[in-house]
C-alpha cells in the first residue's frame, strides 16, 4: 500500500499530501481520487445608499463565493462509486470562517453514485430546487450578489441548505432529470416535526433548458433540518416567525450560438402559526428576464431585469414592489482567473411588514431597496440603491 495518496486540483496539477488526506477517501488505490478545489473572490465595491450613506468598501465572494472543499470518489465496480464532499465557506478578506462554529458550512455529505440508477447522498446539502432551478435562474447568470431577486427572497441563490438530508438524483434520461430531498427533523416522537422537503425536475433538449422546483419548510425558527435560509433582509424579516414557508420556482433558457435568453418565475408563501408575530399568509411573486452574449471566448456580458411584488402582505393596502436591473461583464485571463464588473440598480415602493428593532416587534414601514443578496445587512434607507463592484476571481 502506498503511504501517500495523490490529490488532483481543478487546475489539473498533481500534488502529494500526507496520510491524513488518504484517510478521507479510505484505502489508497488506483481507483480512488480526492479533488481539492476552491475559489478566492475579492472586489472593490460602491453602494449609493447603505443605511443612509454612500460607501466604498471591499467585498468578497461576489462573482462566486469564496470557499474550499474536498470531493472524493472510490470506484466500487459495476458502475458504482462511493462519493463524499466537504465544502467550507471562507471570508477571503479576513480569513474567517463564513459561518462561525461550522467549518463545512456549505456542504458535507457522503453517498453512492451509479451511472444507471442515480445518486443517493446523506448530510448537509443544497436543495434540488436550487441545484436545478437556480442554475437556470438569474443567480446562475448574474451572480447572487447583485442579480438575485431582492434579499434572495426566493432562495435561488446559495442561501438554502438542509441538514440531516437524504437526497436522490436520477440519471439523465433523454434529457430529463429528477431529484428529491428530505431533511429529517430529528424530533423525538414525531417524524414530521422540523422536517423539510424539496423536489425539482429539469429537461434539456438541444438549445432549450427547462426546470421547475418546490420547497416546503417547516418550523422555520427551530427546525434542525433547516441549515440556512435567508430571512434577514427588510424584504422578508417581518416573517421570520413563520410556521412554514413554501417556495415554487421555474426557469427556462434558450441558447443560439453565443446568445442566451432566459425567463424565470417564483412564488414564495409564508404561513403563520400559533407563535407567529403576524396573522395572515404573506406571498411574494417574482418575474425575471436574463440574457448573455459571448463576444469572444474570453469576454462575456450579461443583463437582467426582475420585478418582485408582495401580493399578500397582512392587510397592507400598498404592498411592497421592487424593480431591479442588473449587469455583469467578465474577462477570463485563463480557465481559472477572471476579472469582473457588476452593476445593479433597484427601485422600491409601497409598504412592508418589518422587524421593528424592539424585542419581538413588527412594524409597517416604507419599503426600502435591497440589491440582490449582498445588501441584506446593509440595505438602503430609501426607495433606491445602486451597487457596483470590480474584482477578480481565481478558482483552483
Amino acid at each position: 500500500m502506498k503511504s501517500l495518496n495523490r490529490v488532483r486540483t481543478r487546475a489539473g496539477v498533481l500534488m502529494s499530501v500526507p496520510f491524513a488526506a488518504a484517510a478521507l477517501c479510505g484505502t489508497a488505490s488506483a481507483q480512488n481520487s480526492v479533488t481539492l478545489y476552491g475559489v478566492v473572490d475579492n472586489a472593490f465595491a460602491y453602494a449609493s445608499n447603505q443605511r443612509g450613506h454612500s460607501n466604498i468598501y471591499m467585498s468578497q465572494g461576489n462573482l462566486q463565493a469564496s470557499k474550499f472543499g474536498f470531493l472524493g470518489a472510490e470506484d466500487l465496480g459495476g458502475g458504482t462509486r462511493a462519493i463524499f464532499r466537504l465544502e467550507s465557506g471562507v471570508n477571503s478578506l479576513t480569513g474567517a470562517q463564513a459561518s462561525a462554529g461550522t467549518i463545512f458550512n456549505r456542504q458535507a455529505y457522503v453517498g453512492l453514485s451509479n451511472d444507471r440508477y442515480g445518486t443517493l447522498t446523506f448530510g448537509r446539502q443544497y436543495t434540488p430546487y436550487f441545484s436545478m432551478v437556480g442554475a437556470l435562474g438569474p443567480t446562475g447568470v448574474l451572480t447572487g450578489a447583485t442579480g438575485a431577486h431582492p434579499g434572495d427572497v426566493d432562495a435561488l441563490d446559495t442561501t438554502l441548505r438542509f441538514n440531516n438530508a437524504v437526497t436522490y438524483a436520477s440519471p439523465v434520461i433523454a434529457g430529463l432529470a429528477f431529484s428529491a430531498q428530505y431533511g429529517l427533523g430529528g424530533v423525538p416522537g414525531s417524524i414530521a416535526d422540523g422536517s423539510n422537503f424539496s423536489a425539482a425536475l429539469r429537461y434539456d433538449y438541444k438549445p432549450v433548458a427547462l426546470a421547475a422546483g418546490y420547497v416546503k419548510l417547516k418550523d422555520i425558527a427551530t427546525s434542525p433540518a433547516l441549515g440556512t435560509f435567508a430571512i434577514n433582509s427588510p424584504v422578508n424579516n417581518g416573517y421570520a416567525s413563520a410556521q412554514s414557508a413554501q417556495l415554487i420556482a421555474a426557469a427556462a433558457r434558450y441558447t443560439y450560438n453565443d446568445l442566451m435568453l432566459g425567463l424565470n418565475y417564483s412564488n414564495v408563501q409564508y404561513a403563520p402559526g400559533s407563535h407567529s408575530l403576524f396573522a395572515d399568509e404573506a406571498v411574494f411573486n417574482s418575474y425575471g428576464v436574463i440574457a448573455t452574449y459571448r463576444f469572444t471566448p474570453a469576454v462575456n456580458v450579461a443583463a437582467g431585469y426582475g420585478y418582485t411584488r408582495a401580493s399578500k402582505a397582512n392587510g397592507i393596502a400598498d404592498p411592497a414592489q421592487y424593480h431591479q436591473v442588473s449587469f455583469e461583464e467578465t474577462y477570463s485571463l485563463s480557465a481559472r482567473t477572471t476579472f469582473y464588473a457588476l452593476q445593479a440598480y433597484q427601485r422600491a415602493r409601497g409598504k412592508s411588514l418589518v422587524a421593528s428593532g424592539a424585542a419581538g416587534g413588527l412594524a409597517i414601514a416604507n419599503t426600502v431597496a435591497v440589491v440582490g443578496d449582498s445588501q441584506n445587512t446593509s440595505p438602503s434607507s430609501g426607495p433606491s440603491q445602486f451597487v457596483a463592484m470590480v474584482g477578480v476571481r481565481h478558482a483552483f
